[in-house]
């Protein structure tokens, strides 16, 4: 029997869950997207929800967030089952979600979004004062800075954030759902969010937290829930969390299996030759070999340099010193054609604004680089590019309906890897990689270092650029570092120079003298 979702709900408890989600099972067009899941969730928790996407995650939210219906299980609210139908349904039982593209109206202020579809009246006029007056209270809960009259579409995205959050605030919330809420923050915007969360987690608002960012879940995480391939994996609480055991739930196999690739020790002949390259402002004179089959990592803190110095290698920035060799022969590299036609490649950091065309289809991004070489008189020959984009899609594994699906409308870990296939169409000497994994899922993360590990073995020079140590540790063959635009340090395995995160950031900060195993 279900509980008609009007009715009043008895008030909970800290060791009565807030939410349970049982036995959910969901099917499109008779194939399972979920199968048997379970999540329980209390008051006042961060509880992270995890898993690689195609997971199921979202499947589950939209579910419970009325957008989907399940074919089976149940749900309950405070110990009582109730029928989520639609998304007016699940606010009236306390649910809230928040995408990670926002929903909110621009041109319309800060009250009039929080109220939208919930406006207060007075007979058959708006009560504006009453609806400023309740906006007022909510954003200085929630410790906002702007004003109730303040128009939306002139506000931050943090900012616009926090007004869907004052809408969940008003609807008096008992679940918020965050789905990867700082994919568009900048890192000081990010730890104001972080502030809130904590807040409302002390209001006694139980928050499932999405999102592909360890850092974050080690932050704020209670406990984990973990999905794959549309299962319930298990649970961890804080005291359980550790890199091995997420990995394992998530991926299916131990942490040491992760990194695909194994250090190489004798390496080859010297493929690019980087010689005093500077722009004069935040690269200082940068020398630097690359030889075939080497996976380098360029280490060093945010700011150090590293992007510049990448950019001016690929031509993107000019330079103000220094050259540039292949194969022992110089370049004369003006631009990133200039660098393309020697057999240079780069994946820059910013995938949707630098990398790929949102709109165009997969197969257009995937041939973009080739579309000169599949052309006659003029004319392209769709079927040999056809062709390509299907052989590109089956080699990296590019999770896609068709190829006509546009680049905007996949995954991040198939939009990095959609770009990671026109480069290596072109099949360049040198790929040089910025932030390979950024904004990816940990299941196409394994795939992209399965990707660059084949690509080194096949003798191709790769110079990656990474924030994240574990992923310099575990996939460089020699790592140099960066601090304060200077190439400050090299580590190449060898006793006194092991690579090791500490020795990586004694380097990048200067604190000291590297540390021997």
């Amino acid at each position: 029997m279900t509980t008609n979702i009007e009715t009043s709900f008895p008030e909970a408890s800290t060791t009565t869950p807030v939410l349970e989600m049982q036995g959910i099972t969901k099917r499109f067009n008779g194939v399972p997207a979920l199968q048997n899941v379970n999540l329980t969730i209390y008051p006042g928790e961060v509880h992270a929800l995890m898993g690689e996407n195609g997971a199921g995650k979202s499947t589950l939210m939209k579910i419970l967030a009325g957008a989907y219906i399940a074919d089976e299980g149940e749900i309950r609210i405070n110990g009582s089952p109730v029928k989520i139908t639609n998304p007016g349904t699940a606010r009236q039982a306390g649910i809230n979600l928040i995408y990670q593209e926002l929903n909110v109206a621009p041109n319309l202020t800060v009250t009039e979004n929080i109220f939208m579809g919930s406006e207060l009246r007075r007979g058959q006029l708006l009560d504006r004062q009453g609806m400023e007056r309740e906006a007022r209270q909510v954003i200085q809960n929630l410790g906002a800075s702007f004003a109730p009259n303040d128009v939306v579409g002139s506000l931050s995205i943090a900012e616009q954030q926090q007004v869907e959050i004052a809408r969940a605030l008003k609807d008096k919330s008992r679940v918020l759902v965050m789905d990867e809420p700082t994919a568009a923050l900048s890192d000081r915007e990010t730890q104001h969010l972080f502030e809130v969360v904590r807040k409302l987690r002390s209001d006694g608002i139980a928050i499932i937290y999405i999102s592909h960012r360890m850092e974050e879940i080690y932050a704020l995480a209670d406990r984990i829930s973990v999905i794959r391939d549309g299962q319930y994996i298990g649970s961890l609480t804080r005291d359980e969390i550790s890199p091995q055991r997420l990995v394992q739930m998530m991926v299916g196999r131990s942490m040491q299996d992760f990194y695909e690739h194994q250090r190489q020790t004798n390496l080859g002949a010297v493929v690019l030759e980087v010689k005093n390259i500077s722009d004069g402002r935040k690269v200082q004179p940068a020398s630097f070999e690359l030889h075939a089959g080497e996976i380098l990592g360029l280490a060093g803190l945010v700011g150090a340099g590293r992007t510049e110095l990448s950019r001016l290698i690929f031509g993107a920035d000019p330079k103000a010193s220094g050259e540039v060799f292949l194969d022992g022969k110089k370049l004369n590299i003006n631009s990133p054609g200039d660098a393309i036609a020697a057999g240079i490649g780069y994946v820059p950091e910013d995938r949707k604004d630098q990398g790929l065309f949102l709109e165009m289809s997969s197969r257009k991004n995937i041939a973009l680089n080739r579309l000169k070489q599949e052309a006659k008189a003029g004319i392209v020959n769709w079927g040999s590019v056809n062709q390509l984009a299907k052989k590109a899609v089956e080699n990296f594994n590019i999770r896609l309906a068709n190829l006509e699906i546009r680049a905007v409308d996949l995954s991040g870990g198939n939009q990095q890897k959609l770009l990671l296939a026109r480069w290596l169409a072109i099949q360049p000497r040198v790929l040089m990689l910025d932030e390979p994994t950024r904004g990816v899922d940990i299941g196409a993360k394994s795939e992209i270092y399965r990707i660059i590990s084949e690509l080194a073995a096949q003798g191709m020079a790769i110079l990656m650029v990474s924030s994240e140590l574990p992923e310099i540790v575990g996939m460089s063959d020699r790592v140099i570092v960066m601090r304060e635009g200077e190439l400050v340090g090299e580590l190449d395995g060898s006793p006194g120079k092991e690579i090791t995160q500490e020795n990586i950031m004694h380097y990048g900060t200067g604190a000291g003298e590297v540390l021997e195993s």
